[in-house]
């Protein structure tokens, strides 16, 4: 029998970071979709906006002030996020596990005042299409806040056990930084469409 030499991969790494893992590329394909729906949503409220531009009938103008706390919680969290994926690029477990807790409470935070944003717009989603469409902005974003809070409360509870010494878990907190930059990211128009539009008529 004939053989052949093989290459020695046992220097190469077990894992990867960053766009050299799969899961990445899945989360970008996830946030492509996710950014098309939000897109479509502030696409459906300028159209509507701008064929009938008194849409708000007598609807006051929305509260701004427990959505410009969302903002400012929002932007703030994205100083600890990108420590956090500095200290998973270095595989370092003990400053990993206090920045996803630290990634938890400033994830929940924003729900937290969120509950309040909703009674805030000052219209129900069913009393006109106005309503309906800061409804359908303001829900699709919490959705997404909810989703990526789990996430990270989940990745957080695994760092506290012996799945954490797995590399893959470090290229999972990458991921999962990643996408919160997404979640804040996408924010900042909805918050404008929602808030500002109005008032600048």
């Amino acid at each position: 029998m004939k053989q052949r030499p093989a290459a020695d991969l046992s220097g190469l790494p077990s894992f990867g970071l960053g766009p050299r893992r799969p899961t990445w590329w899945g989360t970008l394909g996830f946030m492509a979709l996710e950014g098309m729906g939000f897109a479509l949503a502030a696409g459906a409220y300028l159209y509507l906006a701008t064929l009938w531009p008194n849409w708000r009938l007598s609807a006051p103008e929305p509260n701004h002030w427990p959505g410009t706390i969302v903002t400012l919680l929002l932007i703030v969290s994205l100083v600890p996020n990108h420590l956090l994926n500095r200290y998973a690029k270095q595989c370092a477990i003990g400053p990993v596990r206090i920045g996803m807790v630290v990634m938890s409470l400033l994830g929940s935070a924003p729900l937290i005042v969120r509950w309040f944003e909703f009674p805030a717009l000052n219209i129900y989603w069913d009393t006109n299409a106005y309503g309906s469409m800061l409804w359908v902005l303001l829900g699709l974003h919490t959705i997404h806040l909810i989703t990526d809070v789990g996430d990270t409360i989940v990745l957080t509870v695994l760092m506290f056990t012996r799945h954490a010494y797995s590399g893959r878990r470090f290229g999972d907190v990458g991921d999962n930084v990643f996408y919160w930059d997404f979640v804040v990211l996408t924010w900042i128009p909805i918050y404008l469409f929602i808030y500002w539009a109005p008032r600048l008529g």
